[in-house]
């Protein structure tokens, strides 16, 4: 079968091509058509550009909406015509992953496409578990960080959005997120301990990946408190790693913190009988509030292109963030 796929031949080269693909099913195989593929940021330019090492060429992507078109003899939950979100990569048709989750008739498909950094975003309110009046502090508002702070902000949470980048933080207003710091125009510290009363965030959620930001975080969070990594780090950073210890282990000042990784594969798949929470679980939540409108994703999404648009759109998150944010691939006109 013919397909279409966005490949990353080398470092920083991002073509769309055809290729030929088997679509011979397993037993527990579940084949879609790619309806909408989201652009998980952080992971795919990490890998365009060598920030994470990845054997070229490579397919990137892992967020995807597509139709059942044909399934195995052994799948029973799903049926041919069903829409669901899976972690395929940015390809015309596709096998589904293990993971897969419906998508109801009422929730927009592109929209949909969000769920995959959703379930990112959810990991650090569930690892973190912030209660109702806490302070919590967001360093990156892309869409991981826009998410969870929305998705604070829904709990009763009181959300302090930063970023470098001015148009996510007025992006983050819009979604409701009304304290927002800009680093380059306020000194973080003094302005996160204005807006709590000196006392500092209970947590500090980092989304960013950037590994120099841990040491703004360990400045803005309140003695006790916990710092969660939700980007995953990248890059080589030299530093005196000491601070940091210090702000763990001793009591004085912001001492007593925890440090915590969020995630997302943390949790099983599917229910298992023993764990409260699963990524389907995540998924339904998600769903429901994105049908409810208690998430706006619509603004997020800055860019709806066609896959032969893929190297403009990946420059242009790599090198236009103040107008790039959400890229979602728009592959129903695709052929075949």
């Amino acid at each position: 079968m013919t397909i279409k796929q966005i490949v990353f031949p080398k470092q920083n080269k991002v073509v769309c091509q055809e290729t030929e693909a088997d679509f011979s099913l397993g037993v527990n195989d579940i084949a879609i058509k790619t309806h909408y593929s989201l652009v998980s940021a952080g992971t795919e330019l990490a890998k365009l550009t060598g920030l994470q090492k990845v054997k070229y060429p490579f397919i990137p992507g892992n967020r995807a909406v597509g139709e059942v078109i044909e399934t195995g003899a052994g799948v029973k939950k799903f049926d041919v015509g069903d829409m669901i979100f899976t972690h395929s990569p940015h390809v015309s048709h596709a096998k589904a992953t293990k993971f897969c989750a419906r998508i109801s008739d009422n929730i927009d498909l592109c929209y949909a496409s969000l769920v995959g950094l959703g379930l990112v975003a959810m990991t650090a309110i569930r690892v973190g578990q912030p209660e109702l009046g806490d302070k919590v502090v967001i360093t990156g508002m892309g869409v991981v960080g826009n998410l969870c702070a929305q998705l604070l902000n829904a709990s009763g949470v009181d959300v302090i959005g930063v970023d470098v980048i001015q148009s996510r933080l007025d992006l983050a207003k819009k979604c409701g997120i009304m304290n927002i710091i800009n680093p380059r125009t306020q000194d973080i510290r003094s302005a996160v301990m204005d807006l709590t009363d000196g006392h500092g965030a209970e947590y500090v959620i980092e989304a960013t990946g950037n590994p120099p930001i841990i040491e703004t975080a360990c400045a803005v969070v309140a003695k006790q408190g916990q710092i969660i990594l939700l980007g995953s780090p990248r890059g080589e950073y030299q530093t005196d790693v000491t601070p940091l210890l210090n702000s763990v282990h001793l009591w004085k000042d912001q001492g007593s913190i925890q440090l915590k990784g969020a995630h997302e594969w943390r949790y099983p798949m599917y229910d298992n009988g023993y764990a409260k929470h699963s990524m389907i679980r995540n998924a339904d939540i998600f769903f429901r509030m994105l049908a409810q409108e208690k998430i706006n994703v619509g603004d997020i999404i800055t860019h709806i292109v066609e896959p032969q648009q893929a190297e403009e759109a990946f420059f242009g998150l790599l090198n236009n963030k103040d107008k790039y944010l959400g890229v979602v691939f728009d592959w129903t006109n695709q052929e075949q």
